[in-house]
């Protein structure tokens, strides 16, 4: 049975390990400054978009000092943050980017909100996966990644739950900017697909990378890669 890298509960965030996640972080803010004060989708769209990526640097930044996560992660983080932000300057449904690919490959929507939900569950699947692995008994990489894909998909469904009742609770116009569906009756169904092909995508891709970040992190060795 194959097992995770080995790790240490004893690791605590330090001022050296802070310097790639506060550069990060830095840039981020930069954009988040350039992109709210030039929005055209309005303020409201856009902190809805960035809202939940705000709330994972939070949480990321409250958590550092006893609990750090590999630097893979935080680069993870830092790219899926860009493409809420690229996407909450427009909306998804006029995203320049999305109008590119429905010019250039036929489409007949606008599929940036495609990006994000593939991002979704691409980018997140290691936060999962590296609290798994660091905070539990679990071993098994199998039954980590399971899991790992298991719970993305799942917050992927509460996303959903929650632009729907934004939608409810906001006004007629701001709630369809920010579900972007564009007449598509199957969008949260397809959302979420896409979201479980992102995080079984990540997993199978990039998973022995994130696994030397973390021994890294742990243990400051890396063996090779399998």
């Amino acid at each position: 049975m194959s097992t995770g890298p080995a790790t240490s509960e004893k690791v605590r965030g330090t001022n050296e390990m802070a310097r790639v996640p506060l550069a990060l972080a830095a840039v981020l803010l930069v954009l988040f400054a350039l992109t709210l004060a030039t929005t055209p989708a309005g303020t409201l769209n856009w902190l809805l978009e960035v809202g939940p990526g705000l709330v994972g640097m939070i949480a990321l930044a409250a958590t550092f000092r006893r609990f750090p996560m590999s630097r893979f992660v935080y680069v993870c983080v830092f790219l899926h943050i860009l493409v809420l932000v690229f996407g909450a300057q427009w909306t998804y449904a006029l995203n320049p980017f999305g109008e590119w690919m429905k010019g250039a490959f036929g489409f007949s929507r606008n599929n940036y909100d495609k990006i994000g939900h593939f991002a979704q569950g691409f980018f997140p699947v290691f936060v999962i996966s590296e609290v798994l692995v660091r905070a539990t008994p679990l071993r098994s990489r199998g039954w980590v990644g399971f899991l790992s894909i298991s719970v993305a998909l799942a917050i992927s469904a509460l996303y959903e739950l929650f632009e729907w009742w934004s939608a409810v609770l906001l006004d007629p116009e701001g709630g369809d900017k920010f579900l972007g569906t564009q007449g598509y009756v199957w969008d949260a169904q397809s959302d979420m697909l896409m979201c479980l092909i992102g995080a079984t995508l990540g997993c199978l891709a990039l998973g022995w990378l994130h696994r030397r970040s973390i021994e890294r992190l742990t243990t400051g060795v890396v063996t090779r890669r399998p």
